[in-house]
């Protein structure tokens, strides 16, 4: 069964770090990124990965997040630092079975809540 399973998320004060995971399963994910979709607002797209560790950023979280994954052990990890209120959201994770291009993603997880209190 091809899935994404997403943990970490939670409640953090402002300048606080989480640091979310996404296991993979059932298929290699060339490409995979971390979306978010707060209250109210479209889903967007917050990092990305290739498998040739290609990496992009949304300009919201450059120098605060990072995307990172361990091969052997097929996760996908998220590190959020100095975070921010308007970071609340819940995130997901996402994952391309066929492609490594940035939004080609086939494979959603179940999303995790991130909340940031002022």
């Amino acid at each position: 069964q091809v899935q994404l399973v997403e943990s970490g998320g939670g409640l953090v004060q402002a300048g606080g770090s989480l640091r979310l995971s996404c296991a993979a399963s059932g298929s290699p994910f060339p490409g995979m990124g971390w979306y978010r979709q707060a209250p109210g607002r479209q889903r967007e797209l917050v990092a990305s990965l290739t498998s040739g560790g290609t990496t992009n950023y949304a300009d919201s979280v450059k120098g605060r997040f990072t995307i990172s994954r361990v091969q052997d052990e097929n996760t996908v990890y998220l590190q959020m630092n100095s975070l921010k209120p308007e970071d609340t959201a819940v995130y997901y994770c996402a994952g391309s079975t066929w492609s490594q291009n940035v939004g080609e993603y086939d494979t959603w997880g179940q999303g995790t809540q991130v909340t940031v209190s002022s």
